[in-house]
């Protein structure tokens, strides 16, 4: 659900361009120049000015992204009326709720103020970038009492329906957006996984960060990827064993997995050059060498990471009928990498994800339960080991995310194998062996 912008094919703005007294004039943000400079400073989150100047009315209009998405007013009552519809009338479909799109940018400060100069060129969690704070455009306390507002009107509805943001900003400011008493947004994705370091200190790291930021009844969403970030394979160098062990580690924390679609089969980004992007973002920065972009880890060419999925090796990848040219082209390794093939492969990733999910289903502990992390002294960078736990039930899982073998004494009831990816040796004094770039799942 975009409740940001619109395109600016849409009605709504065509009818606010047309002239200065239009009655959708305010339903997006318009405001005269500072002579034939910008209202302002502010800067969109790709890096250019944020305001785009419009010689029809003579006036400029605000953007967060890109200059055909303009942002909607919602310091006007009846843009938050007619979008409570749009979600009224999706809700009355019976959907379960809704994916907020960059949730963080609804409200602009009132008065319109410089946003301060920053250090920082790259963008950092959407709170600084392109040397500027965005103290003014992004996370205004009025963004956050209308996510409490939305709240209400999914509660409303029998049965529960849920409001997942996809916002950015420090660890406070998401936890108002959730409301101190659960009552602004259901969930919020959390970023940290995005950004791996392969040894299992940082993998532990995380978990301890959002067990103390943030504590049940709140719950963490763990992302591996989307669609603005290079796909994972392509960020582990194509190891596919790594992947599997990411997914272990994903589908066993205490929180909600999300999967970016082609995540399960192991689609990589596939090289599609900037001159011939779709993507705006690109061709905005197409003069820029790959060698630059790739030094300051900035990707700007997502048509690379969002190529059709790849089904089976037919043509199109089944993705699209025979004949057809799709939207972007298909991936070259369609024909190794698609569902088909990996479906009649017991050791692939898609199963594996299946069984990791065929597993959380089963497992009270792993779906609601506490996790509790355990020292490995020696073997702190090799081996991250915790257990989950509920009321009914107790499991234990222990990923070695190294080279070399690795030894566990297990201490725990744990004994029983529910799950592994790799081999391991359990001895009777309740040691256990780990192989290099291995994990299991050991239950009671």
């Amino acid at each position: 659900f975009v409740l940001n912008h619109t395109s600016d094919q849409h009605p709504w703005f065509q009818e606010s361009r047309s002239s200065r007294n239009n009655p959708k004039r305010d339903w997006y943000i318009w405001r005269d120049g500072q002579g034939s400079r910008p209202p302002n400073n502010w800067k969109a989150q790709t890096g250019r000015s944020g305001w785009n100047f419009d010689p029809g009315t003579d006036q400029w209009y605000y953007t967060s992204f890109l200059p055909f998405q303009p942002d909607l007013n919602y310091r006007k009552s009846d843009v938050k009326e007619a979008m409570f519809n749009i979600a009224r009338y999706w809700l009355d479909k019976g959907v379960d709720g809704f994916r907020l799109d960059i949730f963080h940018c609804l409200f602009k400060d009132k008065y319109f103020r410089d946003n301060p100069w920053s250090y920082y060129f790259i963008p950092q969690k959407s709170m600084a970038g392109f040397f500027q704070d965005w103290k003014y455009n992004l996370n205004q306390q009025e963004t956050i009492r209308f996510a409490h507002d939305l709240r209400k009107l999914i509660d409303s509805y029998t049965p529960d329906r849920m409001l997942l943001g996809e916002l950015f900003g420090d660890d406070d400011v998401i936890r108002d957006y959730l409301g101190k008493h659960q009552d602004g947004l259901n969930l919020v994705f959390s970023w940290n996984l995005m950004d791996l370091r392969m040894r299992a200190g940082h993998f532990r790291d995380i978990i301890r960060h959002y067990e103390t930021e943030y504590p049940d009844p709140n719950t963490p969403v763990f992302v591996l990827g989307n669609h603005d970030r290079k796909r994972l394979v392509s960020r582990i160098g194509e190891n596919i064993r790594l992947a599997k062990l990411l997914a272990l580690y994903q589908f066993t924390l205490r929180g909600i997995p999300v999967t970016y679609y082609g995540e399960e089969i192991g689609m990589s980004d596939m090289y599609i050059s900037r001159r011939n992007a779709k993507d705006p973002i690109g061709k905005q920065f197409k003069w820029i060498p790959e060698f630059v972009l790739n030094n300051l880890n900035l990707f700007v060419n997502r048509d690379r990471c969002r190529t059709p999925m790849q089904w089976d090796d037919s043509e199109n990848a089944g993705f699209s009928k025979p004949g057809v040219k799709p939207w972007l082209p298909i991936h070259q390794n369609y024909t190794q990498v698609n569902v088909r093939s990996e479906a009649d492969d017991e050791e692939s990733l898609l199963n594996i994800y299946k069984d990791l999910l065929r597993i959380r289903r089963e497992s009270k502990a792993i779906q609601e339960g506490i996790i509790k992390l355990i020292d490995c002294p020696g073997i702190e960078d090799q081996l991250l080991a915790f257990k989950r736990q509920s009321e009914q039930e107790i499991v234990l899982v222990l990923i070695n995310l190294s080279g070399s073998d690795c030894t566990f004494i297990n201490k725990t009831e744990c004994k029983h194998l529910v799950f592994q990816i790799g081999g391991y040796k359990q001895s009777s004094e309740g040691e256990i062996r780990i192989n290099p770039w291995s994990g299991l799942i050991l239950s009671a």
